[in-house]
């Protein structure tokens, strides 16, 4: 169906849909300190992402570096604590690969590449990945990005002529792409700054040196474009970013 086969009166009822849930869906995020629109939360995502999860562990080579495995236990234990959480509901598995990228999804389940050694020079630098992708849990990011995608679906079904029946089955079986929202949707621009921002609030708090982070991120810029990490691919390491993370430790009276 095209755009101009879709009546008048079906796009007021979809403009009128999205708008409907938007006011019912906002709610204020104190860390983020802005509103956000949740359809669903972190837990509404977990059933899928797990799934996913189980399948890559059945499937992805797994680091047998000992040494290396508990370095990164024992750093995201300190970062998940230092962020209020439970350290013993966390699960940190480090994969054979030679790709620099680190990752959460909803389920507290942090995967880290064997890659990612290349540009991590210290416990502190690892402190800032760990920190970042802690942050987006925090920030409800994956929930947030996967309510953008519903609240799209539901707009555009109600456009389309759906029935009460078929928008309702739209909101409750978004699991059909939550396989791909919970490991895979990329973040924003905006998730991404955040990340950073409270990445190193929470390594600060752990007793990590915050200065480190943007030592981190000139690391990754020096990888070059085909090494940029696949958990920065919405907004590559550069200059501007760079100094927005140091402008901010600074402005924070960070050390």
């Amino acid at each position: 169906m095209t755009l101009r086969s879709i009546k008048p009166k079906h796009l007021l009822l979809g403009a009128a849909a999205l708008i409907a849930v938007t006011l019912v869906a906002c709610e204020t995020n104190e860390t983020l300190g802005r509103s956000q629109f949740l359809l669903v939360d972190n837990k509404d995502l977990e059933p899928t992402a797990l799934q996913g999860w189980a399948e890559m562990m059945k499937t992805a080579k797994l680091s047998n570096d000992a040494a290396l495995i508990r370095r990164v236990r024992t750093v995201g234990a300190k970062i998940v604590t230092a962020a209020g959480y439970n350290a013993a509901e966390w699960e940190y598995v480090v994969f054979q690969n030679d790709q620099p990228n680190a990752f959460v999804i909803p389920g507290n389940k942090v995967g880290v590449n064997s890659g990612l050694f290349k540009v991590v020079k210290n416990d502190d630098q690892l402190a800032a990945v760990l920190g970042h992708e802690t942050a987006h849990v925090i920030g409800k990011h994956a929930a947030e990005r996967a309510s953008q995608q519903q609240a799209a679906a539901i707009g555009l079904t109600v456009a389309q002529g759906a029935t009460s029946g078929r928008a309702q089955q739209v909101i409750a079986n978004y699991g059909g792409m939550g396989a791909q929202l919970g490991l895979l949707l990329p973040y924003s621009r905006k998730h991404e700054l955040e990340a950073d921002r409270i990445g190193v609030d929470i390594m600060a708090k752990a007793g990590y040196k915050p200065s480190e982070a943007v030592a981190l991120w000139r690391n990754m810029q020096a990888q070059g474009g085909a090494g940029t990490p696949e958990f920065m691919s919405t907004h590559p390491s550069d200059t501007t970013r760079i100094n927005q993370l140091d402008a901010y430790i600074k402005s924070k009276g960070y050390l």
